[in-house]
């Protein structure tokens, strides 16, 4: 143990010979511990550390990626300037004075909130940042701010707010003991989970089934995850709330409800349980068979299979939450595994026990206490939906955004309608990003300032042990220690905060000082301490450098409830309106759509990982996937090119005909477009692909929470260039003319 403390320290370059290093990719979700081999200036190689708790040797293919993007020749490692003869290197004082003074220009003139923030993904990724961003957004003292919550989780978050009191409160599926897992448009495998932070979802997905439990998953493609599970099942896009609602009517007519109820601790906690049992009446499996695309029968045997399993859950992501009925839909499946009484029960759907209680130490969130000028969408807990953020930059009048800043995000690839969002960048009149490349969104930048690269800093999952399916703590300290002429993400932010504000109270000013001086370690310290795990502190973290096993998933119900009652609000009007847009739909249903679809791949993230080589070897990912009857029908065949067209624009992309995908679907990958001009990333520029974002229309919403609806977008289809059975026509005709 001691030789192991002492080899995981950071080395300076000066030492030679190999070394070992343990730490967590923490490049997506689910917290692998790898090991480190490294001279003290190169990484020598990445692989899965054995003696981790938690991922116990397993890494994906993306933990390479650490070495390729701090090695990359493309990473920005000082300030630049755009000028009139390009980006120009400038110094920190320089480039921080000029951020300053760029928002306190902006907001001079046109006043605080026309300066606009977003926060990107890789913010939650990062220990220093997570920790320190307040500061920064404080002292910007705008209302106009906007994250990638609202093109993701936002429905979690909502629905854990109002049934549990507070935004981050988000049960995960006990995956590690239940024997029955439903999965609704979710694809673990490629994400390694997602608000399910759970390494090697194969083996634990293959561990149900050989325990001689069941893995059911519905989704409009045979996903990676489909394809190892005991059954799949295709679903028209957007259409789950109507499966839902069916599935929850099921429960109730085959007596499950009635059944689970007299031993279900969630139901009594829940003053409107009872409600329930109407709450989805009209919804018969035969009456939502036709549209949804699943046959009644096989409706209530999915519903009779998982209620009589010796244990359960029901689990939905981004296919759910990113549709015109995402907030409902997730709803339903939380009323699911209640009524059911899976909530807090082993194998069903349970809350994480951190050793940093995020819960304890933030406000609970709410809902729509303002809405945005232009669209008149909720905000959600001080940020505005990303689909309303490119009209309150174009759309002119009081409070119309003229200066911006986006840390650590790419929106211009990664909201709805990603060609307007690029106009509206282009219309400002100051923007600075916080990034290390000049990506499609940080090229319309006045100033870029980067930080340090992953293996620079130091770590701890302070969001991701908030979802994990087991209790774990693991701290990496920093593996190189970073330039001098370098700066971290929260020396950034405390920085541009004191120039930004200089009458800070005294108190806040000490803590900035304080920060500067030891570190964000100091914070994670404290959080530590007054966790949950006595006697816990940095201290102790730090003797195990593989991290701690803190135990399975336990009850925690009524103590998780963060409502003063303790008691699971269903918050039931509020969900029952929504379904008066459902009846909409039902009646207005058009089955001779081609409706769009997102997808993703274990070898990327979003479009982070672009630039890196290893990642992007082999044929291209970004292609159209349909079914061959779509093709069909549209004279399309294999690697043609097919013009896409949506309401808000179009893309060429190649065809990959495939019976992965039901008929009248097709499917591009998120991420991709990297072809625009400006861009400084090489090997992401020479496999440019296209953006689905390009497609996705910033009017398609879901209107109860704002959330983008990105998935079920209607588009057309034309084939580009001639397809063989064209040409042979083609060849005829010419013949009889002659």
């Amino acid at each position: 143990m001691i030789k192991s403390i002492r080899e995981n320290k950071s080395k300076d370059a000066s030492t030679v010979g190999e070394q070992t290093h343990f730490r967590t990719c923490n490049l997506c979700e689910a917290m692998c511990g790898i090991v480190v081999k490294h001279d003290g200036e190169k990484v020598l190689s990445i692989k899965g550390d054995k003696d981790d708790p938690f991922s116990k040797g397993y890494i994906c293919p993306k933990a390479t990626a650490l070495q390729d993007l701090h090695e990359d020749p493309d990473r920005l490692r000082h300030p630049v300037e755009r000028t009139a003869d390009g980006w120009k290197k400038i110094s920190w004082d320089e480039a921080l004075d000029k951020v300053a003074a760029g928002i306190q220009s902006i907001q001079k003139k046109y006043g605080n909130n026309a300066f606009g923030v977003y926060l990107g993904n890789p913010n939650v990724h990062n220990l220093g940042g997570m920790l320190t961003i307040k500061h920064l957004l404080g002292s910007i003292k705008t209302r106009t701010r906007f994250s990638a919550t609202s093109i993701d989780q936002l429905p979690h978050h909502i629905i854990s707010l109002h049934l549990f009191g507070h935004m981050l409160r988000i049960p995960v599926p006990d995956v590690n003991r239940t024997q029955h897992m439903l999965i609704i448009g979710g694809n673990p495998l490629a994400s390694n989970g997602s608000i399910m932070t759970a390494a090697n979802m194969r083996q634990k997905l293959k561990d149900i089934k050989a325990r001689d439990g069941k893995v059911v998953v519905i989704d409009p493609r045979r996903t990676e995850t489909a394809d190892i599970a005991s059954e799949h099942h295709f679903i028209r896009p957007a259409t789950d709330v109507l499966l839902l609602l069916a599935m929850l009517n099921e429960i109730y007519v085959q007596g499950y409800a009635k059944k689970a109820r007299a031993n279900n601790r969630a139901a009594d906690l829940a003053p409107e349980i009872e409600r329930m049992a109407d709450f989805a009446k009209g919804y018969s499996a035969e009456s939502v068979a036709p549209i949804t695309g699943i046959a009644a029968d096989e409706i209530k045997r999915l519903v009779k299979e998982f209620c009589e399993a010796e244990s359960s859950v029901c689990y939905s992501r981004m296919g759910v939450s990113v549709q015109e009925f995402g907030l409902l839909s997730q709803y339903i499946v939380m009323i699911i595994n209640i009524v059911t009484g899976r909530l807090d029960e082993v194998g069903g759907l349970m809350f994480p026990n951190p050793a940093v209680n995020v819960v304890q130490n933030t406000g609970p969130g709410y809902l729509g206490k303002r809405h945005s000028r232009v669209s008149n969408l909720p905000d959600f807990n001080g940020e505005y939906p990303v689909a309303a953020m490119a009209d309150e930059m174009l759309v002119e009048g009081e409070g119309q955004l003229k200066g911006f800043l986006c840390v650590a995000g790419n929106p211009v690839l990664s909201t709805p309608n990603g060609e307007k969002l690029d106009q509206a960048f282009e219309s400002l009149e100051f923007m600075v990003c916080f990034d290390y490349y000049v990506t499609e969104t940080s090229r319309h930048a006045n100033i870029i300032l980067p930080p340090v690269s992953a293996l620079e800093r130091d770590h701890y999952d302070v969001t991701f042990n908030g979802f994990a399916t087991h209790n774990v703590a693991k701290y990496s300290p920093v593996l190189f220690t970073k330039p001098k002429d370098a700066k971290h993400d929260w020396q950034i932010y405390i920085e541009l905060a004191e120039r930004l504000d200089k009458n800070a109270p005294l108190p806040l000013k000490a803590e900035r000082k304080l920060i500067q001086k030891l570190g964000p370690e100091f914070i994670l310290d404290q959080g530590l301490k007054r966790g949950p795990y006595y006697g816990m502190s940095l201290k102790k973290l730090k003797k195990y450098p593989h991290g701690m096993d803190l135990g399975p998933l336990k009850p925690m119900l009524p103590e998780a409830i963060k409502h003063k009652d303790q008691q699971i609000n269903l918050n039931v009007d509020f969900y029952q309106a929504d379904l008066a847009r459902v009846e909409e739909m039902m009646a207005s249903y058009d089955e001779s759509q081609i409706l769009l679809i997102g997808r993703r791949h274990v070898r990327s993230n979003n479009s982070w990982l672009h630039n890196s080589h290893r990642l992007t070897k082999g044929k291209s990912r970004c292609t159209l996937m349909l079914h061959p009857d779509t093709a069909k029908a549209h004279n399309i065949e294999d690697g043609q090119e097919v013009k896409v067209t949506s309401r808000v624009g179009e893309v060429t992309i190649n065809a990959e005909v495939t019976d992965e995908l039901m008929p009248g679907v097709v499917s591009i990958p998120h991420g991709f477009g990297h072809g625009r001009k400006g861009v400084k990333q090489k090997i992401a520029q020479a496999n440019a692909g296209v953006s689905v974002n390009d497609l996705t229309d910033d009017t398609l919403i879901d209107e109860l929470s704002g959330n983008a609806a990105v998935n079920g977008v209607p588009v057309t289809l034309q084939a580009v260039v001639a397809s063989k059975e064209d040409n042979e026509i083609n060849r005829v005709n010419d013949k009889v003319v002659a």
